[in-house]
């Protein structure tokens, strides 16, 4: 796509911030001091903008440079914004520009986060600029947003829940039960834990279908008809449910082993009517005085059997 028209203080700044020597001398004077000291200004590269998203384009001057530091391998880059107008906005934009260009390190195959400094510059009517530019402070309660995007993020890890734990977490349980386990050889190991969150009677009957249909196609049973019976019997106020399932899988499987049998059956008459056909041209090739090697090669025959097929 491209580019929208932009301003005249937007395309003298972008002429002039894309010349390497013009930058160097700019990120010299402007970047933080302590990503100056470990910065190899000479190592600066032009990388192209076209992270940025289509409809935020428009707005954005493009410019951003990469650097090695001077303590071995590892990427820094500096987003420089040029801004003619306050924009209240504007520290979560940078934000967005540099988790864009932390994309675009990704996609280029490194494995690990590079640092991104954004750099606002800007010459509007309104002296100072008039805005925060710590993204923080633009939610209603910027204590609790630097300590959320400051910190870990919250973590469900249920490979160390132990089970009698999940079983008390009402109607997510079963859900969390069975993602934890869903990988284990046989699920009937959970009829008892299955059957106690069942007797709660949280579920509606579309949740449980959702939860059954789950457990049967991405877990394993040894006997799934089996296992839905049991927990027919064990949660009374299911059990309708459960039986039609149970019974439709009962009936899967006898129509599948009927099919298989057919199919044996099948490929085994096949099977025995090529060969009876191989034993029929193997003999007129015998009669028609053809070599025994070249009528093994054709009809696939062992020379044991075409000197049966001789007498």
């Amino acid at each position: 796509m491209e580019r929208l028209p932009t301003t005249p203080h937007d395309a003298v700044f972008r002429q002039m911030l894309m010349q390497k020597e013009v930058a160097r001398d700019f990120l010299a004077i402007h970047l933080p001091e302590a990503f100056l000291a470990i910065c190899d200004l000479d190592s600066l590269k032009l990388e192209s903008g076209s992270f940025v998203e289509d409809n935020l384009r428009s707005r954005y001057s493009d410019i951003l440079y990469s650097l090695h530091t001077q303590h071995g391998p590892g990427y820094v880059y500096a987003l420089i914004e040029h801004q003619s107008k306050s924009d209240r906005l504007m520290a979560f934009r940078l934000m967005r520009y540099a988790i864009a260009a932390m994309q675009r390190h990704l996609d280029a195959g490194h494995d690990t986060l590079p640092l991104v400094v954004p750099i606002l510059f800007y010459h509007g009517p309104e002296s100072p600029w008039p805005y925060s530019l710590n993204w923080h402070n633009m939610f209603v309660k910027p204590d609790m947003a630097k300590a959320l995007y400051s910190c870990e993020f919250a973590l469900v890890d249920l490979t160390t829940m132990p089970d009698n734990q999940l079983l008390q977490h009402r109607r997510i349980a079963m859900l969390e039960l069975l993602q934890k386990h869903i990988r284990q050889r046989d699920l009937s190991e959970l009829l008892d834990p299955l059957i106690t969150l069942l007797t709660q009677d949280h579920l509606t009957d579309t949740q449980l279908s959702v939860l059954i249909n789950y457990m049967l196609k991405a877990g394993n049973a040894a006997e799934p008809g089996a296992l839905i019976r049991q927990l027919a019997q064990g949660a009374p106020q299911y059990k309708e449910q459960l039986m039609t399932i149970a019974e439709w899988l009962e009936e899967k499987g006898r129509t599948e082993g009927l099919q298989k049998g057919l199919q044996k059956g099948l490929e085994q008459g096949l099977a025995q009517g090529r060969e009876a056909e191989a034993r029929a041209i193997a003999r007129k090739m015998l009669a028609n005085g053809l070599e025994p090697g070249l009528i093994a090669s054709v009809t696939g025959i062992t020379p044991e059997e075409l000197s049966t097929l001789s007498h």
